[in-house]
């Protein structure tokens, strides 16, 4: 997987934080949703679908998803489905993938970059 920056407009803050070089490609999932591809290596960096789910976003409680028991089939289809289901923002840099907006992710997508 190419090195690449998955965001959407909320994560410009880590963006300029990270000061990514040139050579990443920014990818905003409203415009350019990510790819099967893309959630299947996701997946296997982060160990499961589960784990890309972002809780947070406006359509699991508008869907009534907080109330049901979600399969991993479930969660790929939704990852899928709509771009604020997936985490962000995210990192690929050498084939790693730094997932989610934590300190500790950012903190490590730095350190990754030479950002220290």
């Amino acid at each position: 997987m190419e090195n690449r920056f998955i965001y959407l407009n909320t994560c410009k803050r880590i963006q300029k934080e990270l000061h990514l070089p040139e050579s990443v490609i920014l990818q905003n999932t409203k415009e350019e949703p990510v790819t099967e591809e893309q959630v299947n290596f996701l997946k296997d960096q982060a160990g499961s679908y589960e784990a890309l789910f972002n809780r947070r976003s406006q359509q699991y409680r508008g869907r009534g998803l907080h109330e049901q028991k979600l399969s991993e089939k479930d969660y790929r289809s939704l990852l899928l489905d709509h771009y604020s289901f997936i985490k962000r923002p995210i990192l690929i840099l050498d084939g790693v993938a730094f997932i989610g907006n934590s300190k500790k992710t950012v903190a490590a997508a730095a350190q990754a970059l030479g950002n220290e």
